[in-house]
């Protein structure tokens, strides 16, 4: 016979049951794919041990007037900034309210609605009592501004590490979070504990906040009955995503000053930081579902991978989810807890450029993208900084892709393999296993891993075959693996 292609589309596919992956990659860790080919992401390496202290929930890079680079970083009670020659310095406020380092529920008195349940019993449905603090980071020109919602205040660091940062003056209080629009106004979200509420400054003045004819100051409530979770700049306007709907805010001058629309509904954002910000729009993590703006319209995005994700999801701990844009990849990675763990400890990356889902493992509590620096960075709980997408060390984690059950033959055939014919870039980079079946659920038996030759002598039978592929630490490619196969007999 013939050699068989094993031709297997890029990206993951994990919805329904085994068989439906059939033909596809089903799982995956630190892979991409790359016009056909499958290849690693790239490596990481520690840029500075223990920078932070406590868990890191909020980065943010900037560069000040004169060419110095900073990164912050916001944990449960500090803030931080870091130059770019690695000298971190606290710069948290003395009254800074210290806020959660988990979710903590509420499956006890006042955890439902009253009236619900019988008196003496625990809680059928338990509810998140307070959510994991998270940071909104951004700059006020080359000033840090910031603000997480268990204090409230909006505070501002002025590039003086001799100073901690300090609350802006005249502000609301009791905010949820900020954004800086892209014509520099400053927007406080929730602001004053109401929490559908944004106001913002006067433009070019953060002290400003009060309305009058001779300023741009104001404030609207959003109609709606959630609670404003984000706000992120995107292209000509602002959106801001509550726990239910999606509203755009676009600058019309005075004597309004800002326009506001209902651009979504029931596409509301699942945690504070698990959105992202490119070219082509806004993308963020709903509570059971992917949502995407293009700048008009709110649509629900496609997710092969879906029932994998929030199937197997951490939903007491999901205001930890956060997400990062990888705009050189055309990528949005977001991070979550997956159900054994009360961290991040798993990723979901959407190919926006090709339309794919890749999944895969990585602890990671926060990050920055590429752009101020040469290099995405990265930081996990230990608070190891780490710089992306750079060499190929990878701390022992596997790399690696299997694909669903494969059928060699006609569907009922048996088929007998003994030879694979490789194609790498360089070979003897992976190693190749097999995993056979004859009827779904069957017991699976394995042969492999093989190193690979030309040809490699592979002997096995089944109905169903799946095909995993192991790389090394190094810049490999593999393309169309091709088997030489032959029907066995049926069974």
């Amino acid at each position: 016979m013939p050699l068989i292609p094993l031709k297997i589309p890029p990206g993951v596919y994990r919805n329904g049951t085994d068989l439906e992956s059939s033909g596809r990659w089903r799982d995956a860790s630190l892979v991409r794919w790359r016009n056909g080919s499958l290849r690693p992401v790239g490596g990481w390496r520690v840029r500075k041990e223990n920078a932070f202290g406590g868990v890191t929930r909020g980065m943010h890079s900037w560069q000040e007037n004169s060419g110095s680079r900073w990164v912050a970083a916001g944990s449960h009670d500090s803030l931080y900034v870091m130059t770019s020659g690695n000298t971190v310095t606290d710069i948290t406020p003395a009254t800074l309210s210290a806020g959660n380092v988990d979710a903590t529920l509420n499956t006890g008195y006042g955890g439902a609605f009253y009236g619900f349940g019988f008196y003496g019993n625990p809680t059928v449905g338990s509810s998140i009592y307070a959510e994991a603090t998270t940071w909104s980071l951004d700059n006020w020109g080359e000033y840090l501004v910031a603000c997480n919602p268990q204090d409230g205040v909006i505070w501002e660091w002025q590039l003086n590490t001799a100073n901690n940062a300090a609350a802006v003056a005249n502000a609301p209080v009791d905010n949820l979070g900020i954004v800086v629009t892209e014509e520099r106004f400053l927007f406080a979200l929730g602001a004053g504990g109401d929490p559908r509420k944004v106001q913002w400054s006067d433009r070019e003045d953060n002290t400003t906040w009060t309305p009058a004819a001779t300023n741009e100051a104001g404030d609207i409530t959003l109609q709606g009955s959630g609670q404003i979770m984000a706000g992120i700049r995107t292209r000509g306007q602002t959106l801001i995503l509550t726990d239910q709907d999606a509203h755009a805010a676009v600058y019309q001058g005075p004597p309004f000053v800002y326009g506001f629309e209902r651009v979504g509904t029931a596409c509301g954002l699942v945690a504070r930081k698990a959105v992202a910000s490119v070219d082509q729009g806004v993308f963020w993590m709903g509570r059971n579902a992917f949502h995407y703006y293009d700048g008009s319209t709110v649509r629900e995005l496609p997710c092969e991978v879906h029932d994998y994700i929030f199937g197997d999801i951490n939903n007491a701990q999901i205001s930890k989810a956060w997400a990062l844009s990888f705009g050189t990849e055309g990528e949005v990675w977001w991070f979550y807890p997956s159900s054994a763990s009360l961290e991040c400890d798993r990723y979901v990356v959407y190919d926006y450029k090709a339309n794919y889902w890749v999944i895969g493992t990585l602890a990671r509590s926060s990050g920055i993208p590429r752009g101020v620096f040469q290099y995405p960075m990265m930081v996990d709980t230990g608070n190891e900084l780490y710089e992306h997408e750079v060499g190929f060390n990878y701390d022992s984690a596997s790399i690696f892709a299997e694909s669903g059950p494969i059928s060699l033959g006609n569907g009922d055939q048996v088929m007998q393999v003994t030879d694979l014919i490789p194609d790498e870039q360089t070979q003897g980079q992976v190693t190749t296993t097999f995993k056979t079946r004859f009827h779904p659920n069957d017991t699976e038996r394995s042969y492999g891993p093989y190193t690979m030759a030309n040809p490699t002598s592979v002997r096995f039978t089944g109905r169903q075959v799946r095909m995993r592929i192991n790389g090394t630490a190094a810049d490999w490619r593999v393309g169309v693996m091709r088997v030489d196969a032959k029907p066995g007999g049926q069974r």
